[in-house]
């Protein structure tokens, strides 16, 4: 759940029961988002609605303050955070085919899930496709494996890589979200699609 729950001294139980109701609450922001809608995710590349880019970005905005300030109260333990681990070529390898099956069956995994949960045939079909990918992966491990394990460089934090604090770091992302939000606007505006989006 997080390194967060030690500090109260919540048993194993309870941690779990916290995550599935943040876990419930998630899937209905999604869903409020609009995000179980293949046509408003796929506008995040069409340049027509970049409401995937204001929700996520502000997601990851206010996780990352939330653990800075958290850190600073000394209420969280940020040395038992994981950090995933890195594979320079399987990232991205993995990333391209990610970015072709988004704009292709228009979800990413978790978005899926939230659309077949409220009746959405087309996320179904997404996930069975999904299933296979995992199945054939599994399956065919050993013609990968080395692609798959080449470069690897531990676990970095983007904060010692650029050799920055923290909170520098974090105000250079915030920074950077504002300066995409104006763009993505921007683009809104020039590739607007009215026929689409009212149909959402």
């Amino acid at each position: 759940m997080g390194p967060i729950i030690p500090v109260f001294g919540i048993s194993e139980e309870l941690n779990l029961l916290i995550a599935f109701i943040i876990g419930l609450g998630f899937g209905f922001a999604l869903e409020q988002a609009g995000f179980s809608s293949s046509r408003k995710l796929a506008g995040m590349f069409y340049g027509y609605d970049i409401t995937v880019l204001k929700v996520f970005f502000t997601a990851a905005i206010t996780a990352m303050l939330g653990l800075i300030f958290l850190n600073y109260l000394e209420m969280i333990d940020m040395g038992i955070i994981y950090v995933n681990q890195y594979y320079i070529q399987s990232a991205i390898v993995g990333g391209v085919i990610m970015g072709a099956g988004f704009i292709v069956g228009g979800f990413c995994p978790g978005t899926s899930v939230c659309a077949a949960a409220i009746g959405k045939i087309d996320a179904m079909v997404f996930i069975g496709g999904s299933l296979l990918g995992i199945i054939f992966f599994g399956e065919t491990y050993s013609w990968w494996e080395e692609l798959y394990n080449k470069n690897f460089i531990g676990s970095p934090k983007l904060s010692n890589t650029l050799n920055l604090k923290d909170g520098v770091l974090a105000l250079l992302v915030v920074v950077m979200a504002v300066i995409m939000f104006w763009l993505g606007e921007k683009a809104e505006k020039r590739f607007n699609r009215d026929d689409i989006i009212k149909e959402i």
